[in-house]
């Protein structure tokens, strides 16, 4: 099968790889199975504790109670350090992504090298940062409203940030791809492009063909990275993970936290071509995924946790779309400012029933509901273009009927104070 390589000319890796990066001999644990075959046997080698972990107990490996047989799975293995690759999680999440896509036979499969696993897409976006941008010197690119922690990263890496700003006028908070091709253009100094999609706190997809015009443009030499952590709320076939085996400067990073409804076990995957993946795996921690993490995220990827991964999602978008209706009928609340392609929802608050959007109000409204009334959103008015602006995570039906009510309750005792 052959498939075009569609990468912008000017893409070169080696040129914005850090030079230390590029030649970094990475570690080589004990545990690597790519170097050494001995998972079996009499393992004296990695200077593990050969009793066993000290919460292993007799009752826990001796229980005949079907519920307690994931907590053997745990725990029993707990002494060994878990495997450095994650092959067995990382096919799994190529399966997942390669299953819209099955039997086109102009689209290449993903496989495991296209897959860089962190802990949570946080230390996804951190790596990226520290492979790509040299610190004091390279910069990056960010559209606001966006998520806070690539700007965080950027600072801890000592990474300037440059920012264009999402359509602010615009319902959904379209990418500007032409505001962001000129900023390219003038400046060989960016690195990375930072977008969301759907955005945070926007929850707007952005188009993939503006996303295709920055992976070809034809002078920058620069990496495009996509976060996709809410992508599995928004319509079938909507990633563009896919893309990475046309585009060698395309990263598309995911998690399990959101769909999945696995944060606490801090999972998240990037997407990209080997070349990247390559410089991004010699570059992390040996073991930086746990056995514990691993365990659970092979659950949670097999045909009865992807059923219940959907049977929840389902149940999320029929709740959005009761919050879509129903918050509006509230006097006081606005205009929905974002899309409706994520979990959660971006609207605003008025100082008065019909009145016009007022950060003010909308931060006395989430702190009272916070403080007094036992129901916590998220304040969002300082944002670009979110004057009254608040985020509200889509809940259960309960607890969606108690966020209605408290919100009109609330406001009333706003407006009538």
């Amino acid at each position: 099968m052959t498939v075009s390589n569609l990468t912008s000319p000017a893409f070169r890796l080696e040129a914005i790889t850090r030079p230390n990066i590029l030649l970094l001999e990475p570690y080589r644990c004990a545990r690597d199975f790519s170097v050494s075959d001995y998972k079996t046997g009499v393992l004296l080698d990695a200077n593990e504790n050969a009793y066993g972990p000290s919460v292993y107990t007799s009752d826990v490996a001796s229980s005949k109670d079907p519920s307690r047989l994931i907590e053997t799975d745990l725990i029993a293995g707990l002494h060994r350090y878990p495997d450095p690759h994650q092959e067995d999680v990382k096919q799994l999440l190529c399966d997942l992504r390669n299953a819209p896509n099955k039997g086109k036979s102009n689209i290449i499969p993903l496989t495991p090298d296209n897959l860089y696993v962190g802990v949570g897409s946080d230390e996804c976006i951190d790596t990226v940062i520290r492979c790509f941008a040299a610190p004091g010197r390279d910069k990056m690119l960010t559209c606001p409203p966006t998520y806070g922690m690539y700007s965080v990263s950027a600072q801890v890496n000592d990474v300037e940030v440059v920012t264009v700003n999402l359509d602010l006028e615009t319902k959904g908070f379209p990418l500007r791809v032409d505001k962001v091709m000129e900023a390219l253009s003038n400046d060989s100094s960016i690195h990375l492009v930072y977008l969301c999609s759907p955005g945070n706190p926007t929850a707007s997809l952005v188009d993939p063909e503006s996303v295709k015009k920055i992976l070809t443009h034809p002078t920058w030499n620069g990496i495009v990275v996509v976060d996709e952590a809410y992508i599995d709320f928004s319509p079938a076939g909507s990633s563009i993970a896919p893309l990475v085996t046309e585009y060698d400067n395309l990263i598309v990073m995911q998690t399990l936290s959101k769909a999945f409804g696995m944060a606490g076990i801090r999972l998240g995957a990037s997407f990209a071509s080997s070349p990247v993946t390559r410089i991004l795996n010699n570059v992390k921690a040996p073991y930086n995924i746990s056995s514990l993490t691993s365990t659970l995220a092979l659950k949670a990827l097999s045909p009865s946790g992807l059923s219940n991964m959907h049977k929840n999602i389902d149940a999320i978008v029929s709740q959005r779309a009761r919050l879509l209706e129903e918050l509006p009928k509230i006097p006081g609340i606005g205009n929905f400012i974002g899309g409706d392609a994520s979990n959660f929802l971006l609207v605003q608050i008025l100082d008065k029933p019909r009145g016009v959007p007022s950060s003010p109000t909308a931060l006395r409204l989430y702190e009272t509901l916070a403080v007094t009334k036992g129901v916590v959103i998220r304040y969002r008015g300082k944002e670009p273009g979110c004057v009254g602006g608040l985020r509200i995570t889509v809940g259960t039906e309960e607890e969606n009927t108690i966020l209605l009510e408290k919100i009109k309750e609330t406001l009333l005792e706003i407006y009538s104070s």
